[in-house]
């Protein structure tokens, strides 16, 4: 016997929409387990997302644009990465605008940065929950919302500030709205759906469109009006969806490119450019500022090859594709029990649209030739937590029902291939939690053999299924679990900002807790990645690749010395957390925002400023934003990101030296160096410096170049070389012709 609290005996929703003057939400009241098990679900991921949250490294990156944001209105709208708005970080602002206000209330800090995207995690937690169980009871609710809180690349990338966790939250808010919209027919919350998707554009571009196409077509297919409304209903969300996409892009339009900053990651400076190239088609086919491209490897040598296995490869498999079998076994199965339900069945319009939401999702990411960062893989979770919870449901009741025996093996089949895939999983691994794996093939076996014996009617029927299913469901979350946890126990998963992850180190270095920390940009970095993320040389330094045009001797007043190999300057030092790294210029929260700079250095320039609006010009965003962080003063990222950014010219370069804004120059600078501007803009730029500027020497502003610039001498050519790789130069102007 069942009753009303039992949650196996939620009845499937209607296949109908209520009529407009119905209430919104069916009238049956919850079970009592119902609301504390979503708040302790809540609780179990407000602790991973934020426990021990202080001691991880944030993407400096974006730290470095916040701050700068919270110094000018003016870089706060942009989205600059420096407070004398020379460029942008290469997306758009609305994640900066979010975590910029909150600075600006509460102070820059890293609790004050990360509180609002803890709250969007939480927030995406609490709005799956509700939807799901509209259309397919408490049960299955309770189920998604853990699954969403234990993904393990979920976990790490909610610690972190980079666009992902607000991208995710806006994306599932217009799924919810757009299924409400199914059910009721009715506009408002479908503008409501394209004005969350809109944001989620100006959020992270191209990618928060991915799920759109499902979106749309199940409200076309599915929702509760006649064809013409539902048409002109879909038009009217169009609008919407333009105005709320390209308002941003618009804005930079209209103003003037001399009085704007050069947009980051375009090849013209121009945010059209940045929607279509970088943070577009080129994220998918390479190239357009992005790596891989060409038909070969792909993925930028962060995830592994492309292909249709990707999400299973060593890299991504622990981070998001535990139950990915499992999902694709109910999805199936769910559409099959719902194949002859009508065309506005609500129960089958929430599979086609996490159904598709996860297709979507994978394939793109699994084909990906361009940058493909792990933690991308994010917005699989809701689709697959959604899936997990409602196609489970329906596999539950079909399994139960007598009618059709064949159904009785189609939901231990499922879980047994989750079992397995975890336990491969697991052993992938060596040493890593070795006790974990045999309890999860135990733990799962007991379960189908409990559900198998309640289905043949052995044993006590409903205590059993109720043993087998709670084993069955800590079995399916036990591995993923075990990551997630990995990620708060160590502060910080992965490589850091730049590319978090969760779980044990799998392959060059592309794993978690004990990874790749240290400050900087950190971790992997574009143009000298190796597979798996690794950059060349080690871990968290090595040698980098400095830009076409690096300084190759001839410095005007002799070459700088105790320079060490890989671009960095002794002082310089903006891509490590090492010894002396000094973290200043409103840290007032604590935490480590993933940038340590030499402090030595940072005092020199600050002294010898002489009024200019930026402290420093150099190569690559990784310095300039771990400068930035650890001064609090504007630093100039002359190319970008990837060091293809054409926004320092050597017209450019003059004009701020003429006028008084700019003095120092670093050239070189390792990490971020990339091409330079990609046609030569560098070495025009680099050849001008090299013959007009004044080359600084690095003991004046380092006492550790000042004690090995001795044994430099002696080395000789050694010496020689490293001098050849940087170089602070002082620029007057008097040095303008």
């Amino acid at each position: 016997m069942t009753s009303a609290t039992d949650p196996l005996s939620e009845a499937p929703t209607t296949p109908h929409a209520p009529p407009p003057s119905a209430p919104a939400e069916p009238s049956p009241s919850a079970p009592r387990w119902s609301l504390p098990v979503l708040l302790a679900i809540m609780v179990l991921a407000g602790v991973l997302y934020s426990w021990n949250l202080s001691s991880s490294n944030l993407n400096s990156f974006y730290s470095a644009a916040v701050l700068s944001g919270t110094h000018s209105w003016k870089a706060w709208f942009f989205g600059s990465l420096d407070a004398g708005n020379f460029t942008t970080v290469d997306k758009p602002p609305f994640v900066l605008m979010v975590m910029g206000l909150s600075c600006r209330v509460f102070g820059f800090g890293t609790w004050q940065m990360m509180a609002p995207l803890v709250a969007s995690a939480l927030g995406t937690i609490w709005i799956l929950h509700s939807s799901v169980k509209r259309f397919f009871g408490h049960a299955a609710a309770a189920v998604a919302a853990l699954v969403l809180a234990l993904t393990p690349i979920t976990v790490a990338i909610n610690r972190d500030n980079n666009p992902d966790t607000l991208l995710v939250f806006l994306m599932v808010a217009g799924a919810a709205l757009a299924l409400r919209a199914v059910r009721d027919g009715r506009l408002l919350p479908l503008l409501g759906s394209a004005v969350c998707f809109g944001l989620a554009f100006n959020t992270k571009m191209l990618q928060g469109y991915i799920a759109l196409p499902a979106v749309f077509a199940v409200y076309l297919y599915a929702a509760h009006a006649d064809l013409v409304k539902r048409l002109v209903n879909l038009l009217l969300a169009g609008v919407a969806l333009a105005v709320s996409s390209f308002w941003w892009a618009a804005a930079v339009s209209l103003v003037p490119a001399a009085d704007r900053p050069y947009i980051g990651g375009s090849t013209d400076g121009t945010a059209w450019n940045l929607i279509m190239g970088y943070n577009g088609l080129g994220r998918v086919f390479g190239g357009e500022g992005n790596m891989g491209g060409g038909g070969g490897g792909g993925g930028g040598g962060f995830s592994g090859t492309a292909g249709i296995g990707r999400m299973f490869n060593d890299v991504l498999g622990g981070q998001i594709s535990w139950l990915l079998p499992f999902t694709a076994i109910a999805l199936v199965g769910g559409l099959v029990l719902r194949g002859r339900a009508p065309r506005t069945d609500l129960t089958r319009a929430a599979l086609l649209l996490w159904g598709g939401w996860t297709a979507l999702h994978y394939l793109t990411f699994s084909f990906a030739e361009g940058t493909m960062h792990p933690y991308y893989t994010t917005a699989l979770a809701p689709g697959i937590a959604a899936l997990c919870g409602g196609g489970g449901v329906l596999l539950l009741r079909a399994f139960r029902s007598g009618d059709a025996k064949r159904w009785a093996w189609v939901l231990p089949v499922a879980l047994a291939a989750t079992g397995i895939w975890s336990v491969v999983l697991l052993r992938r691994i060596s040493g890593w939690n070795s006790w974990l794996w045999p309890v999860v093939a135990l733990v799962m076996m007991l379960a189908i053999a409990g559900l198998l014996a309640h289905r043949f009617r052995f044993g006590t029927r409903a205590r059993l299924l109720a043993a087998a299913l709670a084993a069955a469901v800590v079995a399916s979350v036990a591995g993923p679990a075990a990551y997630a946890a990995s990620v708060p126990a160590a502060g910080v998963g992965g490589m850091g900002g730049t590319n978090p992850t969760a779980g044990p180190s799998s392959r060059g270095g592309m794993g978690g807790g004990g990874g790749f920390r240290g400050g900087g940009a950190g971790g992997a970095m574009p143009g000298g990645a190796q597979q798996g993320g690794q950059r060349p040389g080690g871990q968290n330094g090595g040698t980098g690749t400095p830009p076409s045009g690096a300084p190759a001797g001839g410095q005007r007043g002799g070459a700088p010395t105790g320079m060490p190999p890989g671009g960095a300057g002794a002082g310089a030092g903006a891509m490590g957390g090492g010894a002396g790294a000094a973290q200043r210029g409103g840290m007032g929260g604590g935490g480590r925002m993933g940038a340590g700079a030499d402090s030595e250095l940072i005092s020199y320039l600050e002294k010898h400023r002489d009024g200019a609006t930026w402290l420093l010009a150099v190569s690559g965003s990784q310095s300039a934003s771990a400068l930035i962080v650890s001064s609090g003063q504007p630093v100039i990222s002359m190319w970008g990101w990837t060091g293809t950014d054409k926004a320092m010219t050597l017209t450019k370069l003059k004009e701020l030296v003429k006028k008084g804004e700019l003095h120092y120059v670093q050239l070189g600078g390792g990490m971020g160096g990339g091409r330079g501007g990609s046609d030569g803009v560098s070495a025009e730029v680099t050849a001008w410096v090299q013959k007009n500027a004044t080359a600084v020497d690095a003991s004046a502003y380092s006492k550790s170049a000042s004690s090995t610039a001795g044994a430099g001498a002696e080395a000789g050519s050694n010496s020689d070389a490293q001098s050849a790789q940087s170089g602070l130069y002082r620029l007057d102007p008097s040095d303008v012709g």
